[in-house]
């Protein structure tokens, strides 16, 4: 089987995030799939079978497998296109475990429809005056004490807590203690902030996961499903530029649509190979 290392939302090699794309040639076992992503080694690795109307996509992290994917399914959709498997005027369609999302090449990179996952503000600790309110102050005080910075909003969407800081500089400085949010119940924490206003982009974010195995993703499409409309009812805009600063960095242009948030970025393929 043909498997494939891309970095995604990126323009050039070694930037981005990186997801290995495997192209089964029919079923795989979940224990192998497992097995190949921990080799692998990297925070996502895609398996792709071909369906009657698409493309059946899982998503698996070195120690487990995941809900929901942005960079891994640019990456497919990528593969998919370069290595002529489907044209590039044909709109992808994958079934996964967050339904069907499709997969686009336009002049400006892989557009990705995917399911909005919103914020829900949890409860200041200042108004802990019942035991959910109770519960909400306890969550914050641990992330704030896991994260060492001073939350101006905390938030938590269907898959991760979303955490808002005074500055970009702020997000940037960031030093977790990753061992304290391993334990958290969602998957990951969004640390975000508005961008200093001479940047080229509207917001930064940072996505820490530990976890699932990831201490710190390079590039997360999934968390700009929460970012794209926490920010877009911050701006008053539907159409909006992410910077995830990590050390490898990468932009996600972000659009929201109702309960529908389109991504899109772009990807370059820096590995070839075969599994024997």
């Amino acid at each position: 089987m043909r498997i494939f290392q891309v970095d995604a939302f990126s323009r050039e090699p070694f930037r981005g995030n990186p997801a290995a794309v495997c192209l089964l040639d029919g079923p795989a076992d979940e224990r192998w799939m497992q097995a190949v992503a921990a080799e692998m080694n990297l925070s996502e690795t895609a398996f792709l079978q071909r369906s009657p109307d698409g493309y059946g996509l899982r998503w698996f992290t070195p120690v487990t497998e995941v809900d929901l994917c942005g960079h891994a399914t640019l990456a497919a959709a990528h593969i998919l296109w370069e290595e002529g498997e489907a044209q590039r005027s044909d709109m992808l369609h994958f079934e996964t475990r967050s339904g069907r999302l499709t997969a686009e090449a336009t002049p400006n990179g892989v557009r990705l429809d995917f399911p909005a996952t919103p914020p829900e503000a949890l409860e200041p600790g200042a108004k802990a005056d019942n035991a959910d309110n109770a519960e909400s102050a306890a969550r914050q005080a641990s992330l704030a004490k896991a994260l060492g910075a001073a939350p101006v909003y905390v938030g938590r969407s269907r898959f991760d807590y979303l955490v808002e800081l005074f500055d970009e500089v702020a997000v940037r400085d960031l030093r977790p203690d990753l061992a304290a949010l391993r334990p958290l119940s969602q998957r990951g924490v969004i640390v975000t902030a508005r961008a200093d206003p001479q940047r080229e982009y509207d917001f930064v974010s940072r996505f820490f996961s530990p976890s699932v195995g990831i201490d710190e993703d390079p590039v997360t499409g999934s968390a700009h499903c929460c970012l794209g409309p926490f920010w877009s009812s911050r701006f008053g805009a539907a159409t909006l530029r992410g910077y995830q600063a990590s050390p490898r960095g990468g932009f996600v242009d972000v659009e929201v649509s109702g309960d529908r948030v389109f991504l899109t970025g772009q990807a370059v393929t820096v590995l070839r190979g075969e599994i024997v």
